[in-house]
């Protein structure tokens, strides 16, 4: 496309969709979307990428987002959108901004009320974006005449906010011209002078009366683009710092300062002390969760030391509005780096590697060596249960990105992510993690990967059921159990050419399946960890809250 005025309604949209750092759109065809998604074939930046289901092809939008910035949905009217809306719901919750476009009836068959397939019959054609309102933070049916100024608006809202926005679309408003210019602004929060002028003071003041200092950062810091602002501010000082498992890749692991991960009460004492204990914690986009704070176990007050969220920040409680989190960051930097302050011993446990001895594969041992087999740059990407809590607490190399959905927790999720991930990077080789039961809610899109080429290393935890839920309640329950799977010859069966299958039940018997994955990386590697049904604290601890 060129600078001009796109000709349709479809072409304008596509277009901001490419401004935004899209060029891949994900979806299942429908009859009422099929004309739009000529205008996607025909889009000189963007690839469409069809996937089994429209849930699967919601959670690629959402693990492409996480990678590239933005993400986009392409579903048909009513069955198609309601299918996605977990996983919409999800990326609300996770702060992952996406765009969902829901093609429908064209607006001549909406005023005739006449009765369509994909409804309830009733002439109720908004019923679906009401449901969608629940769901994201900016939500409008185009028009051709508001259309490009409602697309500039909606889209700046999710990008502001960092959350999914929807879009529902008349098949023939998809062909018509646009008849406004667009404004093509998408810029973020910015600082209020005045404001950021009383957090200097205020952070200062606090910096200089405390002790010790202590940084615990989250996942927010990631969604609002403030990762450079977050490295300035522990390269201006000797500063311990921590996450929580949400907020995993944030650091470098390796870096002599970094604490690991802050589990509330299952966090390694040292760990916890020197959080916990601080004279002063900065938290940088915290979001306190019962499965990411150890059951909202987690030992220091919320109401004092200096808190930074997407739009605001606080200095003991008190609120200093229009303070983005990037500009709170870096007045933090500046303020560190000004501070004279030895360096603060750490006592944190070593990070335990794979151990030699063989023997029946535990969960343990199989954590250990997957995290000692990932490179820098991967992307891995764990399952909610006791993938997700066994890798995060392992300690992975720099720049490797980790995918996860913790707060949600839709189990699942990472496999269709995953696909995302890779198509938004395809430099990052991608690795992943999934139990069993999550495994048989979404992988059919292992044929989506095949289709685009895509080779990650999948390890299948065949534990025989659901790990975490047995843990929780019913450890011998029937609703714990699933449908035994021929697992070796799923990839095969859903369209993936030449895989390396692996069934593995030792831990050298792994050790030589990853090492096998490593040297073949054009050939999707499946290599299915048959263990025993181990207990997981950290996952037991993180579904209650006390």
């Amino acid at each position: 496309m060129t600078d001009d005025p796109p000709a349709t309604v479809a072409d304008h949209l596509l277009d901001r969709l490419a401004d935004l750092g899209v060029s891949h759109v994900f979806g299942v065809p429908g009859d009422y979307n099929l004309a739009f998604l000529d205008r996607v074939l025909a889009h000189p930046r963007m690839t469409w990428v069809g996937t089994a289901n429209e849930l699967g092809a919601a959670y690629a939008a959402d693990g492409y987002a996480r990678i590239a910035g933005f993400g986009a949905l392409l579903t048909t009217y009513g069955v198609g959108e309601l299918s996605a809306i977990n996983a919409v719901a999800g990326s609300y919750a996770e702060y992952v901004p996406l765009l969902h476009v829901a093609v429908g009836p064209a607006r001549a068959a909406e005023r005739s009320g006449a009765v369509l397939h994909h409804t309830f019959g009733d002439a109720d054609f908004e019923r679906f974006a009401r449901v969608h309102a629940e769901v994201v933070c900016a939500h409008a049916t185009l028009r051709p005449g508001t259309a490009a100024d409602t697309i500039d608006r909606v889209l700046g809202t999710a990008v502001r906010n960092s959350r999914p926005a929807y879009l529902r679309l008349p098949s023939d408003v998809a062909a018509a011209p646009v008849t406004a210019p667009a404004r093509r602004s998408r810029s973020g929060p910015t600082a209020d002078g005045t404001g950021l002028a009383a957090f200097t003071l205020a952070a200062r003041a606090r910096l200089e009366r405390a002790a010790t200092v202590t940084v615990l950062a989250d996942f927010l810091v990631d969604r609002f683009g403030a990762r450079p602002e977050l490295t300035r501010l522990l390269a201006a000082g000797p500063l311990p710092h921590a996450t929580p498992v949400s907020g995993k890749d944030l650091l470098d692991e390796g870096n002599p300062f970094h604490l690991g991960v802050y589990s509330g009460a299952f966090s390694d004492p040292a760990v916890r002390e020197l959080v916990d204990d601080a004279d002063l914690l900065i938290r940088a986009g915290v979001v306190l969760a019962d499965t990411t704070s150890g059951g909202l176990t987690h030992g220091f007050d919320t109401a004092t030391g200096i808190g930074l969220g997407p739009h605001s920040a606080r200095v003991d409680g008190l609120v200093f509005p229009d303070v983005p989190l990037r500009a709170g960051l870096a007045v933090l930097a500046e303020l560190v780096a000004d501070r004279e302050t030895p360096p603060t011993p750490l006592r944190t446990a070593p990070t335990a590697g794979a151990p030699a001895e063989d023997g029946p594969l535990t969960q343990d041992r199989l954590w250990n060596a997957v995290a000692a087999a990932v490179r820098p740059g991967d992307v891995v990407a764990a399952d909610q249960g006791t993938a997700y809590y066994g890798m995060a607490t392992r300690r992975l190399p720099d720049g490797t990105r980790f995918l996860g959905q913790p707060l949600w927790g839709s189990i699942g999720y990472t496999l269709p992510a995953l696909l995302g991930a890779q198509l938004a990077d395809r430099s990052r080789r991608g690795v992943l993690l999934i139990g069993d039961g999550s495994a048989q809610m979404t992988v059919q899109e292992l044929g989506t990967f095949g289709r685009h080429g895509l080779a990650p290393v999948i390890v299948l935890v065949n534990n025989r059921g659901y790990t975490v839920e047995r843990v929780i309640h019913g450890p011998r329950a029937a609703y714990n159990e699933i449908a035994a799977w021929d697992w070796p010859a799923v990839p095969a069966a859903l369209g993936v050419r030449d895989p390396f299958v692996a069934t593995v039940r030792t831990g050298r018997e792994l050790d030589a399946a990853l090492d096998r994955a490593a040297r073949t990386p054009g050939r999707l590697a499946f290599i299915e960890a048959v263990t025993g049904l181990a207990t997981c604290h950290r996952c037991s601890a993180a579904s209650r809250t006390p």
